[in-house]
């Protein structure tokens, strides 16, 4: 029997397709003894052994360590200095004068340097100027013959022009003759001296 070329042809394709068909399908099968694929991921390894997560809130501070909340209380304002005193202005003794007698100002009449051993009262006018919120002046009497202090005498004064303050040594007896001496000191600070003598005649 003779087949046609149209014929053969046709039989070729169709063999070609079974046997690609009968390929395919030994492909899909799998082996007898080949274990079945599982059916679900495997599962996970203990999640104990694993470490846990670090925690990122801070732990609370305890109660006994924790910082006190800082003062919301104005700070107290600095105590303000307190107002200097006013100072001396150009406050100086100008003149001493030695008298035996004072006036109503109680001033010294007139500049003496020689007294009677009579003579009951002597005394020193100090003469100042410039001005001061406050000083104290001082006479301090002396025999000079026997280096002996006689008397001292302070005043507190108060001046804001030129002024007098006046001192006085007394003895009810007689002064011994000899040389003395008056020295003034403004707050502690020697300012001015003068001597004199007491003789007789």
């Amino acid at each position: 029997m003779t087949l046609s070329a149209r014929s053969a042809a046709f039989y070729c394709v169709t063999l070609a397709g079974l046997l690609a068909l009968s390929a395919c399908g030994k492909n899909e099968q799998q082996p007898a003894n080949q274990p079945a694929a599982p059916s679900t991921a495997p599962a996970p390894a203990s999640t104990a052994a694993q470490p846990a997560p670090s925690t990122t809130a801070a732990a609370p501070a305890h109660p006994s360590t924790a910082p006190a909340p800082a003062s919301t209380a104005a700070p107290a304002a600095a105590a303000a200095p307190a107002p200097a005193a006013p100072a001396a202005d150009g406050f100086q003794v100008s003149t001493v004068t030695l008298g035996d007698s004072v006036n109503t100002d109680h001033k010294v009449k007139k500049d003496m340097t020689t007294f009677s051993p009579t003579q009951k009262t002597i005394y020193v006018s100090v003469d100042t100027t410039g001005n001061t919120p406050g000083a104290t002046l001082n006479a301090k009497w002396t025999y000079l013959d026997k280096n002996q202090m006689i008397v001292s005498t302070s005043q507190s004064i108060i001046a804001d022009s030129p002024s007098t303050t006046t001192f006085s040594m007394k003895n009810p007896d007689l002064w011994p003759e000899g040389k003395y001496k008056v020295d003034i000191s403004v707050d502690g600070k020697q300012a001015a001296s003068k001597t004199f003598e007491i003789k007789k005649g």
